[in-house]
């Protein structure tokens, strides 16, 4: 029996519930579901049944519960030592947690103009020059990571920078960005992966439709 419960939002939407859920699933940490959609009958009280921020996603461990996806990455890091959610080598570990971080707080640009959706197309939508720059930005992080710790991951096996970063590659699908061979593959890799594809099937079965989140002339 799961001893957490993740309170996420819409799968194919919501970005930031993905995070821990990835890491959940592919780590193998059992826990339980609850979906609370975004944006519509009255979402945000329910949402503070479980975490006073009224956001998603929310980790419920008995009493304890933690908000915001890498805080709560970290404290499963914490729990379960045995999973190496973060590597063991120092500089590795270093250079995840400083990439993790830059995830969670920056990307603006990309974040505004190039919206979480995974059920839709958007070939060329949100392309800016700061959006450009961002890009560019986070291909030179996964550069490096992949280049200094050997890949297949960012830190050489799954970790949590991977989960911080999984979003950003459904952004790239979604809108068709055009990446180095390298950032493609990486792209491809974290995709394939079967708690993904289980991520973006259980999407394609929501019912709700977020207007702010579609653009006009969408493909499926």
């Amino acid at each position: 029996m799961a001893s957490y419960t993740l309170v996420i939002g819409n799968k194919a939407y919501s970005s930031w519930s993905l995070r821990p859920w990835l890491l959940m699933k592919q780590s193998q940490i059992p826990f339980e579901e609850v979906r609370v959609p975004l944006y519509q009958d009255r979402h945000d009280a329910k949402i503070r049944q479980y975490s006073a921020a009224g956001k998603v996603p929310v980790l419920i461990d008995g009493e304890l519960k933690v908000w915001e996806s890498l805080a709560i990455c970290d404290y499963l890091a914490e729990r379960h030592p045995e999973k190496t959610l973060w590597p063991i080598a120092a500089a590795a570990r270093a250079y995840g947690r400083a990439i993790s971080a830059e995830m969670h707080a920056g990307f603006g640009a990309l974040r505004g103009n190039m919206g979480m959706n995974v059920r839709r197309s958007y070939p060329g939508i949100g392309m800016t020059p700061e959006v450009a720059a961002d890009i560019a930005r986070i291909e030179a992080i996964w550069t490096m990571g992949l280049e200094q710790f050997g890949g297949p991951f960012l830190l050489g096996k799954f970790s949590i920078a991977d989960a911080m970063y999984a979003p950003v590659t459904t952004r790239f699908k979604t809108y068709a960005v055009t990446l180095s061979a390298a950032s493609q593959r990486y792209v491809d890799r974290l995709l394939a992966l079967p708690p993904m594809q289980d991520w973006y099937a259980a999407a394609a079965a929501e019912t709700e439709v977020l207007p702010q989140y579609e653009h006009a002339g969408a493909s499926a």
